[in-house]
C-alpha cells in the first residue's frame, strides 16, 4: 500500500500541510465556533478523532483474555477473599510470614480443595492459571507452590519411574511430603554442569553417598528448606567406583531424593546441616536455606533414573550415549519453572499497570488557567510512561498463553523438535518479561508520585518481591545468550538445508528476501494505513533481527580466528543479548497479531488492533536507529512512525479504563486504596486513620 502521491502539489508545502493534519490530531478538543475555513478544517478533524473512539466491550474482551480456566482463579480468589485469617498483613515479620505462607498452601490444598500437583503434567495450562491466581494473593505463596509442585515434585515426575510416582505422588499432593529443589551451590548457580555435590556409589551397602566436598558446594538459596522441607531433589555428579587409576568415574549431574528432616519429629537427619539464608528483599513467605551433607547415605532407589541408571552391581545404563545429552535432557525437563515465571510475571505486570493506570485517570493536577484540573493522564509525558506499558501487557498475556500451550502439547507429544523450541522459547519470554516488568514495577511507582510510595499501594511489595524473577530459574543473561546460541545454530541449518523449529520458521524467508537491500520506494512510505499494516511490522521486527543474526555470525567468524571460540563469543556478548531480544520481540509482536485476527467480537478485536500497532510502532520507534543506518526507513517516514506513536497512545488512553478492566482483576486483589474503583480517595485515607 502506497502513501498519497503529492504530484501536482508543491513537496514543501504538502510536507508543511501533513505536519499540520498529524499535530491536529493532538490538540484540546474545545474549540471555539470556527471563523474561518482553516479552523473550520480543524474541528473537523478533531470530530473525526473523537468519533475514532472505541467502544470496547469489557465483559467479551475479559471472556477472550481469561479462557476456559476463569473458575478455577475464581474459586482461588473467592477463597481467600472469605479467609481473613489467611491474608498477608501489610507489616509481618520474616517467622510469622513463613508460618502464614505454609498455612496458606495448605488450606488451598486440603481446605479448599483444589490440587495443583494433579495438573502439572495432566493439565499445564490449568496449573499455570492456578499458579497466577494464587501469585496474586501473595507472590510468596505462589513461589512456596511452585517449590513444592514444579520443582520437587515436577522433579519427581519427570527425572524418576513409575516406582518414584507410586511411592511419593499422594504425599507431595496433599502436602504431607513437603520438599525442595537442591541444585543452586554457593560457588555454582548457572553453571549446572559445574556442580560440586557428588553422590558415590557404594556397592557393597547398595546405597549412594552424598558429600559436600567444600563450601563452595553447600546447597544455596533452596526453597522450603530452612523451616518446612522434609525431602531435597539434590542435584550431585554420580560417580562410580572403577577398577583402574582413577578409583571412580564421573557420569555427570544426575538428581537424588534425600530426606533431610525425621518424618516423626521433623529434626534434621544425620549428616545433614541446615542453616537459615535468613532475611531477604522480597518473597520472606518462603523459607530459603542453605545444606551441607556429610557422607549421608541413601538407597539405589532414590537416584530419579529415567535418564540413566545404576544396576545392583554397579553397571550404568542409559538410553542417552554421552553426559552431554543426558544433562541436556534432564534440564530440558525442568523448563516448566521458566515457563511458570513468565507466565507468573505478566501476571504482577498487570496488577501494576492496573494500580498506577487507574490512579492516573482519578489523580488531577494543574490545567488550563481558570479552568479545572485534569487528570494526569491527559498529559503526553504521562501516557508515554504507561499507555506502551500496557500495550506490552497485553502482548505478553498473548506470548506466554502461547508460550503454555506449546509446553502442555510437549509434555503430551515429547516430540523432539518442540522440546527443543520450547526450551529456547521459555527462556527467551523469562528473560525478557521478566527484565520488562522489573523495570515497569519503577515506573509505574513513580507514574503515581508520593502515594505511590506508601507501602499500603503496594510498589514496594511488587518490586522486592518479582526482582529476583529475573535470576532464578535461571540468569537472564545467561537465557538470553541460549537463544543466540539457538539462533545462531538455525542460521547455520538454513544454509546447511536442514529443518527449521517451528519458532524460528521466519528465518527460512528472512535470510534470503530480509537481507537484500531495502525498498527505497517503500522506505518512504508513510501512511497512516501502512504504518497499521501487519505486514509491514512484522516485517520491520523480523529484518531486524535477521541483520543482527547475519552480522554477529560474521563478527564471531572474524574474532574466533585470533580469540577463539570463547573469546570470540565474548566479544561479541552485548551484540548477542540485543539479537536475543530482538527475536524475542518478533515472536510476541507474531503471536499479538495472530490474537487480533482470532478474537471472534468485532469491538474486542478493534480494541486489540489498536493496542497491537502501539506496541508495535512504539518498538520500532524505540530502535529507529537501526532502521534509519541502513536506510529501512527514511526520515519522512521515522517522523511519521513517531507521530503515530505517539496517537496511539493518545487513543489507548481513551480506552484505558475499559482495557484494565477486562483483565478482570478485583480490588480485593490490587488491594491498593488509590486503585479502588468506587471512591478511591476515602479508602486511602481511612486507611491512614482519617
Amino acid at each position: 500500500m502506497q502513501s498519497p502521491d503529492p504530484t501536482g502539489e508543491d513537496e514543501s508545502q504538502y510536507i508543511t500541510n501533513r505536519r499540520i493534519q498529524r499535530l491536529s490530531l493532538h490538540l484540546t478538543p474545545n474549540y471555539p465556533q470556527p471563523q474561518n475555513d482553516a479552523t473550520h478544517h480543524q474541528l473537523q478533524l478533531l470530530e473525526c478523532a473523537k468519533a475514532a473512539t472505541l467502544k470496547v466491550d469489557t465483559d467479551s474482551l475479559s471472556n477472550y483474555l481469561r479462557g476456559k480456566h476463569k473458575d478455577i482463579q475464581d474459586r482461588v480468589l473467592d477463597y481467600f477473599n472469605n479467609r481473613p485469617d489467611l491474608q498477608t498483613p501489610l507489616e509481618i515479620l520474616k517467622d510469622d510470614h513463613r508460618e502464614l505462607c505454609m498455612r496458606q498452601l495448605v488450606a488451598l490444598v486440603r481446605d479448599a480443595g483444589i490440587r495443583p500437583f494433579r495438573y502439572v503434567v495432566e493439565d499445564p495450562a490449568k496449573y499455570f492459571a492456578i499458579l497466577e491466581a494464587v501469585g496474586s494473593v501473595d507472590v510468596s505463596l505462589a513461589i512456596k507452590m511452585g517449590v513444592q509442585y514444579s520443582l520437587w515434585g515436577g522433579s519427581v515426575l519427570n527425572l524418576g519411574t513409575k516406582k518414584h510416582k507410586d511411592k511419593y505422588f499422594d504425599g507431595i499432593d496433599n502436602m504431607d511430603y513437603p520438599g525442595c529443589f537442591a541444585m543452586t551451590e554457593l560457588h555454582h548457580g548457572s553453571n549446572v554442569q559445574g556442580l560440586q555435590t557428588v553422590a558415590t556409589f557404594d556397592p557393597l551397602t547398595d546405597e549412594f553417598i552424598i558429600d559436600t566436598p567444600n563450601d563452595g558446594a553447600i546447597k544455596w538459596w533452596i526453597g522450603n528448606a530452612a523451616v518446612h522441607g522434609k525431602f531435597a531433589t539434590v542435584f550431585a555428579k554420580l560417580m562410580l567406583p572403577t577398577h583402574d587409576t582413577k578409583g571412580v568415574s564421573d557420569m555427570g549431574v544426575h538428581a537424588f531424593i534425600v530426606p533431610i528432616r525425621d518424618f516423626e519429629t521433623h529434626q534434621t537427619l544425620p549428616g545433614i546441616e541446615i542453616h537459615d539464608c535468613g532475611h531477604k528483599v522480597g518473597l520472606n513467605g518462603v523459607d530459603n536455606g542453605a545444606l551441607r551433607f556429610r557422607s549421608v547415605r541413601i538407597p539405589r532407589d532414590n537416584l530419579l533414573n529415567r535418564f540413566g541408571d545404576v544396576s545392583r552391581d554397579g553397571k550404568y545404563t542409559s538410553s542417552l550415549p554421552s553426559i552431554n545429552k543426558r544433562f541436556a535432557a534432564t534440564l530440558g525437563e525442568l523448563v516448566g519453572g521458566r515457563v511458570g515465571l513468565a507466565y507468573s510475571s505478566v501476571s504482577v505486570l498487570k496488577i501494576a499497570a492496573i494500580i498506577a493506570i487507574r490512579y492516573s485517570l482519578l489523580r488531577q493536577q494543574f490545567g488550563p488557567p481558570k479552568q479545572p484540573e485534569v487528570t494526569i493522564l491527559d498529559y503526553q509525558s504521562h501516557q508515554h510512561k504507561l499507555m506502551p506499558m500496557l500495550a506490552s501487557t497485553y502482548a505478553f498475556h498473548f506470548a506466554t498463553l502461547h508460550l503454555v500451550e506449546k509446553y502442555a502439547e510437549m509434555k503430551k507429544t515429547h516430540d523432539e523438535q518442540l522440546v527443543g523450541d520450547v526450551h529456547s522459547l521459555s527462556a527467551g519470554l523469562k528473560a525478557y518479561v521478566t527484565g520488562y516488568t522489573a523495570k515497569s514495577l519503577s515506573i509505574c511507582r513513580e507514574a503515581c508520585g508520593g502515594h505511590g510510595y506508601a507501602a499500603v499501594n503496594r510498589f514496594g511489595s511488587l518490586r522486592n518481591d518479582h526482582d529476583i524473577f529475573q535470576t532464578f530459574e535461571g540468569d537472564n543473561t545467561v537465557l538470553l545468550q541460549q537463544v543466540a546460541g539457538d539462533l545462531l545454530k538455525q542460521y547455520k541449518e538454513k544454509f546447511q538445508g536442514g529443518t527449521l523449529t517451528v519458532t524460528w520458521n521466519y528465518l527460512r524467508e528472512s535470510m534470503n528476501s530480509y537481507l537484500s537491500q531495502p525498498n527505497p520506494v517503500t522506505a518512504r512510505w508513510e501512511s497512516e494505513d501502512h504504518l497499521r499494516d501487519p505486514k509491514f511490522q512484522l516485517d520491520a521486527f523480523r529484518y531486524r533481527t535477521s541483520r543482527l543474526l547475519q552480522s554477529v555470525a560474521v563478527r564471531l567468524r572474524k574474532h574466533s580466528k585470533t580469540l577463539g571460540s570463547f573469546g570470540a563469543w565474548n566479544r561479541c556478548l552485548n551484540h548477542l543479548l540485543t539479537l536475543a531480544e530482538s527475536h524475542i520481540e518478533s515472536v510476541i509482536l507474531a503471536k499479538f497479531i495472530e490474537s487480533v485476527q482470532n478474537c471472534p467480537d468485532a469491538s474486542s478485536r478493534a480494541a486489540l488492533k489498536l493496542v497491537c500497532d502501539l506496541y508495535a510502532l512504539e518498538r520500532i520507534w524505540k530502535d529507529i536507529g537501526t532502521y534509519r543506518n541502513v536506510d529501512y526507513v527514511a526520515p519522512n517516514k521515522a517522523k511519521a512512525i513517531h507521530k503515530l506513536s505517539e496517537y496511539l497512545s493518545f487513543r489507548v488512553r481513551n480506552v484505558a479504563r475499559e482495557l484494565i478492566d477486562a483483565f478482570d482483576i478485583p480490588d480485593h486483589v490490587t488491594r491498593a486504596p488509590i486503585a479502588m474503583q468506587s471512591d478511591a480517595y476515602s479508602h486511602y485515607t481511612q486507611y491512614v486513620g482519617f
